[in-house]
């Protein structure tokens, strides 16, 4: 309800005589009370049996004897059908003293409830004792509450404040602070000469709490009277504002199968009254449960956090996996009656946990594989499990406990049916087992769940065929290794290799031999045996053989159906053997055609294709003829493997290139010797025994007379070049130079005049040549007298290009240029006379000339109309028609 809290008010009453009232004397104060209802049956009742309290408010004196000498105080209190009870306390004291024309009564009237009581401020009397006494200069003004979202009317008056100097002088009173002269600004005012204050409009609460305003007294001249005095003006609460959750769905989760009192989630809803007042105090409840399984009440609410809990057992996600409950909230300390209510969504997810163990569907399973298969399922296994799908409490785990000691299967769950596929890993043999009995356990990714035992429907046995499948030949022995000395001849037996059947219970199966890859073509196999035999002599230094080794990959099939085949590789070691004479390194050197101190040889080896000990260390000597060889050059053994070749002291040779045989031979047994020739460049050296430029070019075999002969050559075709380029710019420049064919008088190419009139010459000047240009406007046109009228108007297009005269034109491009020109002329639809419509308005009174009808195409005379042909393409149609003789 809407209460004015308190108000402060200053009322003058009649000068009573020796301070004494009369009975039913009547005080001007009044008690100002409001339960925003009309005041209907609205009590007062005064704690003080002399002062009594009327139905409008006004306070009047019961007995005799009534003095007010001291400060009289006394409780008012104020009860109705429509509010509680409120009290407030009542003052009464003499300001001045009888002797004054006016007193005055000061009444402080407080309105709390009734389990808040404030008392007036004591003043103290005068001679000290307890009563109101004048202070000229302060004034004491309690604070002042007022209740927010007040009706009105508006503006309401709070307090009347007044300065006992106003009886001198005029005072204004003013007020500042925040709601008066500050944002928000006028929300109170007061009343510069009565000094009342009003309140201007309903206050909130929620937005200001309270207000600090300072009161001012001040004369005409704006001197300050009084000091100025603390307003406190505090907004009473009333419920006006719904408590308000944050959220209009919470969600929330606990574990199937939670005990009583599990803790599930919070809500907490805000409420902008005041928290401190029944106004802002807010409760919860839950105001329905969906689903009502396996009761209505599964869960409850402390009304004060807001926590919810579990309050029976039963929680099982299995059969209800969500609940809905409607969750309350209401202020005025959860009172239905009077308080503000909200409502919420919380959404309990009961959360899986791992209950149910899994359950296979069978208690035996079969399957078949055929042999030497690997990943191929051969079993499927279904599993029931009542347990959240694709969640670890869900999700299969299979094991095989017995039945399969070598490895030979696994099983891999399916991530989407959660069925158990019996997959081999490891190929079996029908030969080996013809069947596996294995014991297979399914069981979760997450544990049990306190209390819940595995079921026996967890274990099943797994019963597996291995059928039987035509299997192909092997070689035991693969990749079989044998060792021969190269050059064995054609047709030399190295080796059986033979194939075996692994299908020992079917049948005796045929094996048949072939060749599947030999990259020299040096093998054969015997189809029925498997014996290899040379069909070529075998080479160790072959291309196909790598690091001495020689393979061959052979092919075993059987007869069964479908007939199979397997693959068997043989390599051959090949010993080597001396079979390679060695050859000499380098092919060809330099040396010095005298002895150097520094470098006085060629350093030689060889190369021998063959390996130790029929390699190295060589032999290096030189051949006994021709004699000219052993006179002027000599070896010298370096190494087992290098040798030096160089002249012999004091023999010098002409530079040139000389061809030195020089005999190399192996380490082998028998040893293998090669003649090599190596070709030596013999030149002049400089000091550091490098060949010199010239040197080297009399190496190569060319005498004196040849290089200069060579270098007279070179000279000669640049003088040739030479002359050519300045025969060429010259005859450029005598091109440029020379006269035209034309006479130079006939030459137009500077002399074309542009005419922009034509008329008849100088017998012809009363023709008006006005006609015959392009006018600007029309309106000397308009203005002329009627008579014949010439528009010629230039197409609005761009403009043609006309070539460009070059600046220094060959005589030959004259002919070339003007007829460029006449093209582009006679295309350029811009260049005048242009394609216009002439306006003839006036034709004149007659004509002297005859009708143009009488004129024909045909000839009377003898006109010889062949020179057209010579006119050009314009005129080519008119050649057409009228030239061609007689014979047209």
């Amino acid at each position: 309800i809407c209460l004015r809290a308190f108000s402060l008010h200053v009322f003058a009453v009649t000068p009573l005589r020796n301070n004494v009232l009369k009975s039913s004397q009547f005080l001007s104060s009044t008690v100002k009370f409001d339960d925003c209802m009309g005041n209907e049956a609205v009590v007062f009742q005064s704690s003080d049996p002399i002062f009594s309290v009327r139905t409008d408010g006004s306070i009047f004196a019961q007995g005799e004897g009534a003095s007010l000498d001291e400060p009289v105080q006394f409780k008012v209190t104020a009860s109705g059908p429509h509010t509680h009870v409120w009290e407030t306390v009542v003052q009464l004291a003499l300001i001045d003293p009888p002797s004054r024309v006016n007193a005055s009564v000061i009444v402080c009237l407080y309105m709390y409830p009734c389990d808040r009581l404030v008392t007036c401020p004591q003043w103290s009397g005068l001679n000290g004792t307890k009563g109101l006494r004048r202070q000229k200069r302060d004034w004491v003004i309690p604070p002042i509450n007022v209740a927010e979202n007040s009706r009105g009317p508006f503006p309401q008056m709070l307090v009347s404040i007044r300065s006992d100097q106003d009886q001198d002088i005029s005072i204004r009173y003013s007020i500042t602070g925040v709601g008066a002269d500050q944002p928000p600004n006028e929300v109170f005012n007061i009343d510069p000469v009565l000094g009342k204050m009003f309140v201007t409009k309903p206050l909130d609460r929620e937005h200001r709490s309270s207000y600090h305003l300072r009161a001012h007294a001040v004369d005409m001249n704006g001197n300050q009277v009084e000091n100025p005095i603390d307003l406190y003006i505090f907004v009473i609460d009333m419920n006006d504002n719904r408590p308000e959750f944050k959220n209009q769905v919470y969600n929330g989760s606990v574990d199937e199968g939670s005990k009583p009192g599990t803790y599930v989630m919070h809500l907490s809803a805000f409420d902008a009254d005041d928290n401190t007042t029944a106004n802002g105090m807010v409760r919860y409840r839950i105001l329905s449960q969906t689903p009502h399984s396996p009761i209505p009440n599964m869960f409850t609410i402390n009304s004060e956090t807001g926590d919810i809990v579990t309050v029976a057992p039963g929680l099982d996600r299995e059969k209800v996996s969500q609940y809905t409950i409607i969750v309350q909230a209401t202020d005025m300390e959860g009172n239905l009656n009077f308080g503000l209510s909200n409502t919420a969504t919380a959404i309990i997810t009961v959360t899986d946990i791992n209950d149910n163990p899994p359950m296979l569907t069978s208690r035996t399973f079969s399957g078949e594989v055929p042999e030497n298969r690997v990943d191929v399922v051969v079993a499927n296994l279904t599993v029931i499990d009542a347990d959240q799908p694709h969640s670890p409490n869900w999700n299969a785990i299979y094991r095989i406990i017995s039945g399969d000691p070598s490895g030979h299967f696994t099983i891999r769950t399916d991530p989407v049916s959660n069925d158990g596929m019996v997959t081999v890993v490891k190929p079996v043999d029908f030969e080996m087992n013809r069947a596996f009995m294995l014991t297979v356990v399914v069981s979760n990714q997450a544990h049990l769940a306190s209390g819940i035992q595995s079921s026996l429907q967890s274990t099943a046995g797994v019963t597996i065929s291995v059928q039987d499948v035509n299997e192909p030949p092997y070689f035991p022995t693969n990749p079989k290794h044998i060792r021969f000395e190269e050059g064995v001849p054609a047709g030399t037996s190295l080796t059986t290799f033979s194939a075996s059947d692994p299908d020992r219970l079917q049948m005796q199966q045929l094996i048949r031999y072939s060749k599947l890859n030999d990259p020299a073509d040096w093998l054969s196999i015997n189809r029925t045996n498997g014996q290899i035999v040379t069909t070529a002599m075998l080479d160790r230094e072959s291309v196909y053989v790598k690091n001495n080794i020689y393979e061959a990959t052979f092919l075993a099939t059987d007869n069964g159906s479908p007939a199979a085949s397997g693959t068997g590789t043989l390599q051959i070691y090949l010993i080597d053997i001396n079979d390679n004479p060695p050859a000499l390194i380098p092919k060809e050197s330099q040396i010095c055609e005298r002895i150097n101190k520094n470098v006085n040889g060629v350093n030689i080896t060889a190369a021998d294709a063959d390996t130790d000990p029929n390699a190295g260390p060589f032999v290096f000597e030189l051949p006994n003829f021709p004699t000219s060889i052993r006179r002027n050059w000599t070896i010298s053994r370096l190494s087992g493997d290098y040798a030096r070749l160089g002249l012999r002291y004091q023999v010098y040779l002409e530079p040139g290139v000389y061809e030195v045989p020089v005999i190399v031979s192996d380490s082998g047994n028998p040893p293998l010797s090669n003649r090599s020739v190596i070709k030596v460049k013999v030149c002049p050296c400089d000091e550091n025994g490098d060949c010199t430029t010239l040197g080297a070019v009399a190496a190569a075999g060319l005498g004196t007379g040849a290089i200069i002969s060579i270098l007279i050559c070179i000279i000669i075709l640049l003088s040739m070049v030479l002359l050519f380029v300045v025969w060429i710019k010259r005859r450029e420049k005598e091109r440029q130079t020379k006269q035209l064919l034309i006479d130079p008088e006939d030459d137009v190419r500077d002399n074309i005049l542009k005419y922009d009139e034509e008329g008849g010459g100088e017998e012809d000047q009363d023709y008006d040549l006005s006609q015959l240009q392009q006018p600007d406007s029309l309106e000397h046109i308009i203005s002329k007298p009627p008579g014949v009228r010439r528009v010629d108007e230039r197409p609005i297009i761009p403009e043609s290009q006309y070539p460009i005269r070059p600046v220094v034109p060959h005589p030959g491009d004259i002919g070339d240029f003007i007829h460029e020109g006449l093209r582009a002329a006679d295309n350029d639809p811009t260049a005048p006379p242009y394609d216009s419509l002439l306006v003839f308005d006036y034709e004149g009174s007659g004509s002297t000339a005859g009708s143009v009808s009488s004129l024909n195409s045909s000839s009377t005379g003898d006109q010889d109309y062949d020179y057209l042909n010579d006119w050009g393409p314009r005129f080519k149609k008119l050649a057409d028609m009228y030239g061609g003789g007689d014979d047209d």
